[in-house]
């Protein structure tokens, strides 16, 4: 049975059924960002496969690759790029996956977002300027800078 707009009863259940939908959606979202900063590369990639998001992004704008990259989860990365993360989507700071792996000094993670087409002069600051500032000269010669 449908409710009734025009009945307040109604309109005040349906209100608090859209609350508990939105806190139970933020709850999942937030578990999926844990997955991405722990690496549980295999559930999130069932959330994933079952709907959720790729490029879902947090209250920073960090997306699940940007996690995954900056907490050192390689195989969680390539799992999000072969999903189809973005991996030159930055944050709402302008950093992008790619800057955060080379501040952290992340090789394999760098190698592999790289690879999968990430550009090191986006974002502020860029990869390139995260290795210029660090002295990561393999990281310029990577980037054929």
């Amino acid at each position: 049975m449908e409710p009734d707009r025009d009945n307040p009863d109604d309109q005040a259940g349906e209100a608090e059924h859209q609350a508990r939908v939105a806190e139970q959606v933020a709850a999942l979202a937030h578990e999926l960002f844990n997955m991405a900063r722990e690496g549980n590369a295999s559930t999130l990639a069932a959330y994933l496969d079952a709907g959720a998001p790729v490029d879902l992004t947090n209250e920073a704008g960090d997306t699940l690759v940007m996690l995954a990259a900056y907490h050192g989860n390689a195989s969680t990365v390539r799992s999000l790029i072969a999903r189809g993360a973005d991996v030159n989507r930055a944050n709402d700071r302008g950093q992008t996956p790619l800057a955060g792996a080379v501040f952290k000094g992340s090789d394999d993670i760098v190698q592999i977002l790289v690879d999968a087409g990430a550009d090191p002069a986006a974002g502020t600051p860029s990869a390139l300027d995260a290795a210029r500032m660090f002295g990561k000269d393999e990281y310029l010669s990577l980037f054929g800078a």
